[in-house]
């Protein structure tokens, strides 16, 4: 049988710094959601999130050794249910990890004692859960929620048959098209954004809750980006930030956690109510968008970084990344942050249910890079949708000054005058993928 250990023995372990520390909770509660009355929210100091639920996916093994999991670790794993780390330590045990211990004391004793260390996302409460959007919609008052007025949006680019087919009861729609503009790929103007967001019922104050669908984007489909709807709900929210709203949440996970919940799906086509005025200037935080000549500046300077949130193909030149850029290359300077495969993937810096990845690890992964939160940041992609959700990364890990740089590849590499480079750099560290 499994061991089950007590607080003390737990403390030991890691003052001995001899055990990896399994969190199977949900994503939100490691994130600092408190589901279960606990005292604090948050995770043990050091824990690593692997949700029970992953114990459904065929490939839970690769998801460990991804996360530095070895046979020869001390395994502690604890959760909500005892009956859930029971099962995860099963798993850990039939998968070669002889030294596996449960521990059943989180709720009642480590989150209750302000003397033992728990550690949670600064921003958590921007990343919501299914369950925490059906709350809302059911006119309830869910945690951390203080508002009269709130709009759910099902983002998508070109697609309203993505809204149509299955939402969230009550969401309205948005394209990305209202909110950038085609022609560059930038955000619009700031009276076109304020235009936009009147027309679909949102002011400064309207809390926002942003989801979209990943339907397994094509790059030979003529708009890839139409079923890259989870990535084109944090552009949204950026520029709705920019713009001045100041709640704006993400459901993690988009649509795929709605429907693991198992909650009920609509395809009601709901009606867009506008508003008169969205109550602020926009932008009513500038600080959050570079534009080229400030990216060009940043270049030049010690404490600050561009960070490129692109494939590694793209990144050295081998292609463009999309079908209407044909420039090839990497802008001069400029720090990798690998993406994952291609312009309309996010695979590192998502779970395999498509919720935010471990933030412990993102930053590691940054900081082994340079990419530390002691600089200004300002992220890029091709186009403004990677660069969008790894600020948003940043953002909700409280780093003080990020923000992305929009103009990105597209429009750097449409000025002949501009510099760049292809090729494995000589001297850049290069992110571990």
């Amino acid at each position: 049988m499994i061991k089950k250990i007590g607080t003390d023995e737990l403390q030991e372990l890691i003052s001995n710094g001899d055990c990896k520390i399994i969190d199977v909770r949900p994503t939100d509660t490691y994130n600092g959601w408190q589901l279960r009355g606990e005292l604090r929210g948050g995770h043990i100091k050091g824990a690593r999130s692997l949700p029970a639920k992953w114990l459904n996916y065929i490939d839970w093994i690769e998801i460990v050794r991804r996360k530095d999991i070895h046979p020869n670790d001390n395994i502690i794993v604890y959760g909500y249910a005892p009956e859930e780390s029971a099962a995860a330590a099963e798993r850990f045990e039939q998968s070669g990890y002889d030294k596996v211990y449960v521990y059943n004391h989180f709720v009642d004793e480590w989150a209750a004692s302000p003397e033992l260390p728990v550690q949670k996302l600064t921003r958590f409460s921007q990343l919501v859960s299914a369950g925490w959007v059906y709350s809302l919609i059911a006119g309830e008052k869910p945690p951390l929620f203080d508002n009269d007025r709130f709009k759910v949006v099902h983002a998508h680019y070109r697609n309203r048959d993505a809204y149509l087919s299955g939402h969230i009861p009550g969401a309205i729609d948005m394209d990305t098209l209202a909110l950038e503009a085609p022609e560059t790929w930038n955000r619009r103007s700031p009276e076109e954004i304020k235009q936009a967001l009147e027309a679909h019922g949102i002011t400064a104050d309207t809390t926002v809750v942003l989801y979209g669908k990943h339907m397994f984007p094509n790059n030979n489909d003529p708009f890839p980006g139409s079923a890259a709807g989870d990535i084109g709900a944090i552009r949204n929210a950026f520029i709705m930030m920019y713009a001045g709203v100041k709640d704006v949440r993400i459901l993690n996970g988009g649509f795929q956690s709605w429907t693991d919940g198992g909650f009920e799906v609509s395809k009601e086509d709901v009606p867009k109510i506008p508003v008169k005025n969205f109550g602020v200037q926009v932008p009513a935080n500038p600080q959050l968008a570079v534009d080229t000549p400030e990216a060009k500046e940043m270049l030049l300077a010690d404490d600050r970084e561009l960070v490129c949130v692109r494939s590694w193909p793209e990144y050295i030149g081998e292609v463009s990344g999309y079908n209407y850029i044909e420039a090839k290359g990497r802008i001069p300077g400029a720090v990798f942050a690998d993406c994952g495969s291609d312009a309309y993937h996010m695979e590192n810096y998502r779970n395999v249910d498509h919720t935010t990845r471990e933030y412990h690890e993102t930053a590691e992964i940054w900081e082994s890079n340079g990419i530390t939160s002691d600089k200004h940041l300002a992220f890029y992609c091709g186009t403004g949708w990677r660069g969008s959700e790894a600020w948003f990364n940043a953002w909700l890990m409280g780093w003080p000054r990020v923000s992305v740089y929009d103009g990105g590849w597209f429009e750097w590499s449409n000025d002949p005058e501009n510099p760049y480079e292809t090729g494995v750099p000589e001297e850049k560290t290069i992110l571990n993928r």
